[in-house]
């Protein structure tokens, strides 16, 4: 049977206390650990492998200044092998240790050249893993120091460009790990001054059948506009590290590990609004639900001009009636005087002058 949260919770802390009670500053950092309602901004362990290239240590050190100050930069290099489990161990030890829920491994050999092993982790075990082969890379340092670049803990705009982040399963969950890995501090606003750098990511076929992946980043500077407008123009200049690569190995989450990752606690969760809904133009609708209403016996406020024109309706309408009548009195008349030959005004007075 497996431990309980609380279960596990102690057998934590005896093991970090050397199986003594825990003292107060050992419950503080358990307490620091443990899971929150709204979580803050993740970070990233960047760490070396067997060998690591000097090309690839400069690709550690421009994610640490992108993702900089939630990024820590491990300067020994690590006998570990990602997709091994033993590997596996040792990177949800040092995530731990590191209080670190994304990490990126850097290394180089002869059958996997420039390569990067991007990941996550939940609950203190491994989500998923990306290997990634860099084809082509072009460091902050290549730009020199003339070229603007970002500001510490500024968030980026990311731009997926191709159809194959929509109709690739692959390229689908690449997206949602870049946007996971570069997005920073979760905010609910954002201020225009403070959007400084775009980050593009571009889908294309490659070779050997694989997709092939650009990432270019560009410096945002908002001008004022020439025509007058409000809102700031922004002007784009390169910046880098801007890279090409592809996908070499993948190990996804299960289902019943991505579904856990995915459940929000209740108290976060968003109350469903009932009765309304949003078009395809991105306006709200609403719909009220009202007891039925008798329009034709409701009273109310009738001006002058209103009872005028309802006492002309009435006697037209009387008028009408009348003249319907007399038009069939009329014809009556007539039919009578053509059976019998006489009108029917003349037996009426013959029948008053018998009386008489």
């Amino acid at each position: 049977m497996a431990p309980t949260s609380q279960q596990a919770k102690q057998l934590k802390a005896k093991q970090i206390s050397g199986g003594k009670a825990p003292k107060a500053r050992v419950q503080r950092y358990l307490k620091s650990t443990e899971s929150q309602l709204v979580e803050g901004a993740k970070s990233t362990l960047l760490l070396k492998g067997i060998r690591c290239s000097q090309a690839m240590a400069t690709v550690l050190k421009d994610l640490r200044a992108m993702q900089a100050p939630h990024t820590k930069l491990l300067s020994k290099k690590n006998t570990i092998v990602p997709f091994d489990t033993d590997g596996q161990h040792s990177l949800e030890f040092l995530s731990t240790k590191n209080d670190c829920s994304l990490f990126a491994m850097a290394s180089h050999n002869k059958k996997r050249p420039n390569n990067l092993v991007l990941g996550r982790t939940f609950d203190r075990q491994i989500l998923d893993m990306m290997e990634l082969g860099i084809l082509r890379y072009k460091s902050l340092a290549d730009y020199g120091g003339s070229v603007p670049k970002k500001r510490i803990g500024s968030k980026p705009l990311m731009l997926f460009v191709g159809d194959l982040w929509h109709h690739d399963g692959t390229c689908t969950k690449l997206q949602n790990f870049l946007i996971d890995f570069y997005r920073g501090d979760p905010v609910e606003k954002l201020v225009a001054s403070g959007l400084d750098h775009i980050m593009v990511f571009t889908a294309a076929d490659g070779p050997n059948e694989k997709p092939l992946f650009h990432q270019r980043t560009y410096f945002c500077k908002l001008k004022k506009n020439p025509s007058g407008g409000k809102a700031p123009v922004p002007y784009l200049v390169n910046c880098g590290p801007d890279m090409d690569f592809q996908v070499r190995r993948t190990q996804f989450a299960s289902p019943d590990l991505w579904k856990a990752s995915l459940k929000q606690p209740t108290a976060v969760q968003r109350k469903k609004a009932k009765n309304k809904s949003t078009n395809m133009f991105g306006e709200t609708v609403g719909r009220l639900h009202l007891e039925y209403q008798n329009v034709e016996k409701a009273q109310g406020r009738k001006s002058k001009a209103l009872r005028i024109a309802a006492k002309e309706e009435a006697e037209e309408e009387k008028a009408a009636v009348e003249a319907e009548l007399e038009r069939e009195k009329e014809s009556m008349g007539m039919e009578f005087k053509q059976t019998y030959g006489f009108e029917e005004d003349e037996t009426e007075r013959h029948r008053h002058g018998r009386k008489k």
